[in-house]
């Protein structure tokens, strides 16, 4: 897990085609809803960990419980940054862990000293 109550440095993933998943998504949420999301990567950017949790495979799941129950995944690389996969609502949570997990893996074979 993340070590507690430490500044994270939050980075969106981009994609080899260089798009932006969770740019995407966050881009398409209404103003209330993103504003909802942006507070709680704040408060995990000052250490809140208190709603997240590991979903597999090094994927972890940052839970917003406000209208239909936002979820944000990233995964840790190293000690203080996360990399944001994306984000979806909690209906479609099962179907998007598998997505966020082959975008996690594509993020871990690209990143810089990968063998």
């Amino acid at each position: 897990m993340l070590p507690s109550r430490s500044k994270i440095e939050l980075r969106y993933y981009v994609t080899e085609d260089g798009k932006s998943p969770f740019g995407d998504w966050l881009g398409n949420l209404n103003a209330a809803a993103a504003a909802k999301v942006s507070v709680a990567l704040a408060g995990v950017e000052q250490g809140n960990l208190s709603n997240v949790k590991p979903v597999g495979e090094g994927v972890l799941e940052l839970r917003i419980n406000w209208g239909p129950g936002y979820r944000v995944y990233f995964g840790r690389d190293g000690n203080l940054f996360v990399i944001l996969l994306t984000g979806e609502t909690k209906h479609r949570q099962h179907k998007d862990i598998s997505v966020v997990k082959a975008l996690w893996a594509e993020y871990k074979r690209r990143r810089p000293g990968a063998s």
